[in-house]
């Protein structure tokens, strides 16, 4: 039985991925975050651990890690998280990393959507593609999530996925449609997605600006 760490796990992609991974796998969960006995809810108790932590401890961390067979991190935003988190995988042994960061890390996005992404985010994106860049470095089996504009819809989890030095696909997709591909990935045993920078949109979004905008 696997067992996977969602560090970040009161997130919004997170709260989603739970569910589904409870639903379809026997995973154990380790579910790690600030004040997560408080964020958090748990519905299944024996697979389900609560982990209240900080990115920046290297103990909490590697008390996190030890055990683990993989792990989702649900947001790369801070630098020194994202160097201690690698840092302390490595020092564990613990190789699959899913992390999600934002579409524009790669300089993907074109045409008047990518002018509208890249003035929305300006204030970020050189800091998010300098911790893409910490993953990229890493001899972790890395799998990165440049996520299109987000939102939610339980009926709604189609999504489709470019490659490396591919074109941007679309605008948005729903965060629902993100957690199935991050149990797709979890149970994927192939190596297919290792090392891997995927562009993740909903298909026929190819508009001027998300569509909830």
């Amino acid at each position: 039985m696997k067992t996977i760490l969602i560090l970040g796990a009161a997130g919004q992609i997170s709260r989603y991925l739970i569910v589904e991974l409870l639903k379809q796998t026997d995973y154990k969960l380790k579910l790690f975050a600030r004040n997560a006995s408080k964020r958090i809810k748990v519905t299944d108790p024996s697979r389900e651990e609560v982990i209240d932590g900080d990115f920046n401890d290297k103990r909490a961390l590697d008390t996190a890690l030890d055990g683990v067979d993989a792990v989702y991190l649900d947001e790369m935003r801070d630098l020194k998280a994202v160097e201690n988190i690698v840092s302390q995988m490595d020092a564990i042994g613990v190789k699959k990393i899913i992390a999600a960061t934002v579409l524009g890390v790669e300089d993907e996005v074109k045409g008047k959507f990518g002018q509208w992404n890249n003035a929305m985010i300006a204030s970020s994106i050189e800091r998010r593609k300098k911790t893409a860049a910490v993953l990229k470095k890493s001899d972790l089996d890395y799998t990165q999530l440049r996520l299109a504009w987000l939102f939610d819809d339980d009926q709604n989890t189609d999504y489709e996925l470019t490659q490396s030095g591919e074109p941007f696909g679309g605008t948005e997709v729903s965060r629902q449609a993100v957690a199935k591909l991050i149990v797709n990935i979890l149970k994927d045993d192939s190596g297919k997605y290792a090392r891997k920078s995927l562009g993740v949109n909903e298909p026929n979004t190819n508009f001027d600006k998300p569509s909830f905008y």
